[in-house]
C-alpha cells in the first residue's frame, strides 16, 4: 500500500474527507447527523478549515482524514467547534496561537499501520509553516463500553486523567453539558477499579504532552464524551521535538 498525504485543494476532494467521516461517525459509531449532503459529516466549520487527508493510492481513496482551524479563519468562523462545547475563555489567551484540531479519523482497516503517523507528520510541518504553538480539540470517547452502564467508561477515564494528566488550574475549562449527575459517584471508587483504557488517540495525545483542560462536555448527537485536550509545543516529550522541528526548550 502507498500512502499519499495532502491537503484538500478543492470541494471534490472535502467530499472525500467527509465521506470518511459520515462511514465512520454515522455508520460505525451510531452518530445522529444533520447533513446537508446525504452519507457525508458536514457542519458549518467546514468551510473555515484545512483537510488533510491520507489517501490510498493503489485504491485512489481517503483512509484518514482531520481538519484544522487556524485562528484566523476561527476568527471568521465565530468562534472554535469547541466553543460550542466549553466555555473556554481560560486559554483566551492562547488562541492567536493555537490552531483546533478536530474531525480526526481513520479507516477500520488501516488502524494498525502508518496512517496517524502520517497525519502527525503533516500536522507538524503545519506547526512549523504557521508559527503555532498549541494544538487544542475535543478528543471525543464512546459512551458505551462493553460491561459497563451507559456513560461510565468515559467517567472512568476522566478520573483516572484528571489524576495524572489535568492542565495546571488557570488553564482548566468547563463543560457546557456535562456528563449525566448519574455518573457522579464514580468519583467515589478506588483508583484500582477505574481503569478503562482510553481511546487510542487520546493515549497519543497524552504520550506527546497533552493536558486535559477540565471534565469531558457529553455530544448527545454523537454519543460520544468529549474531553478537552490541548498540547502545547513546549510540553513536548525531547523524542516528539524532533518530529516537530523548531521547538521551545
Amino acid at each position: 500500500m502507498r500512502l499519499q498525504v495532502r491537503w484538500a485543494r478543492h470541494l471534490d476532494e472535502v467530499r472525500q474527507a467527509q465521506r470518511l467521516r459520515y462511514q465512520i461517525f454515522a455508520e460505525e459509531m451510531g452518530a445522529v447527523l444533520q447533513t446537508p449532503v446525504a452519507g457525508h459529516d458536514i457542519d458549518v466549520f467546514d468551510d473555515f478549515c484545512e483537510h488533510l487527508m491520507v489517501c490510498d493510492e493503489e485504491q485512489n481513496k481517503v483512509i484518514g482524514t482531520y481538519r484544522l482551524l487556524t485562528p484566523a479563519q476561527a476568527q471568521r468562523a465565530g468562534g472554535l467547534y469547541s466553543d460550542q462545547e466549553f466555555d473556554l475563555s481560560p486559554i483566551n489567551a492562547w488562541r492567536a496561537q493555537m490552531v483546533e484540531l478536530g474531525r480526526s479519523c481513520v479507516h477500520a482497516e488501516h488502524r494498525q499501520g502508518g496512517v496517524i503517523l502520517a497525519l502527525w507528520g503533516a500536522l507538524a510541518e503545519f506547526m512549523q509553516r504557521n508559527r503555532l504553538e498549541a494544538m487544542v480539540g475535543c478528543a471525543s470517547i464512546p459512551m458505551q463500553y462493553p460491561g459497563l452502564a451507559h456513560g461510565e467508561g468515559p467517567a472512568r477515564i476522566w478520573q483516572q486523567l484528571r489524576q495524572s494528566h489535568l492542565a495546571e488550574p488557570e488553564l482548566q475549562v468547563r463543560p457546557r453539558v456535562a456528563l449525566p449527575e448519574e455518573l457522579a459517584h464514580i468519583s467515589n471508587v478506588s483508583a484500582d477499579a477505574l481503569k478503562v483504557e482510553p481511546p487510542a488517540l487520546i493515549q497519543g495525545y497524552l504520550r506527546a504532552g497533552a493536558k486535559v483542560l477540565g471534565a469531558p462536555a457529553w455530544d448527545s448527537d454523537f454519543n460520544t464524551a468529549d474531553l478537552p485536550i490541548m498540547m502545547r509545543m513546549q510540553d513536548l516529550p525531547s523524542r516528539y521535538r524532533r518530529l516537530f522541528g523548531r521547538m521551545k526548550a
